[in-house]
């Protein structure tokens, strides 16, 4: 547990005007955990004052750097990282409109699978059958899986 007073003014002002600023109530209970501790209260007087565990002021406490905001922000609404390029789609829409024995396949019909692995070997990005299938999904195509001419 830190010290009472153990913020810098600097630190305790740019905290304040953060929590002035603050749109977030994550952000806003995470800096008044820390100016809380800093006036010198107690883990257990804390989460009774906010309303949150003592593992969370705990862990605030522990992992937070009052010079450094970004430390206090939720990092999980950052959003997936797509594997799948605009060129990767461009390609994967562009190839279903082809025969496979035309790209040098003994295979008749594209699958999934079998254009994830094409796709991989084009590109670098390996993605799985079903992740493929998906984009297919979320991109409207309708694929005849049964066209074996």
């Amino acid at each position: 547990m830190p010290a009472k007073s153990f913020l810098t003014p600097a630190q305790k002002e740019k905290l304040q005007n953060a929590l002035k600023t603050s749109n977030s109530p994550l952000l806003t209970q995470r800096i008044l955990i820390l100016l809380l501790m800093n006036d010198g209260k107690t883990y257990a007087e804390i989460s009774d004052f906010i309303g949150c565990s003592q593992r969370t002021v705990a862990k605030v406490c522990r992992h937070a750097d009052p010079d450094n905001l970004e430390t206090l922000k939720d990092n999980r609404k950052k959003g997936n990282y797509q594997k799948a390029t605009e060129a990767y789609i461009q390609l994967l829409m562009e190839t279903i409109e082809t025969k496979p024995k035309e790209k040098g396949y003994e295979f008749s019909r594209w699958t999934a699978a079998r254009l994830a692995t094409y796709l991989a070997e084009q590109t670098g990005i390996e993605l799985s059958g079903e992740q493929v299938r998906r984009i297919l999904n979320r991109k409207k195509s309708v694929y005849l899986w049964a066209n074996t001419a």
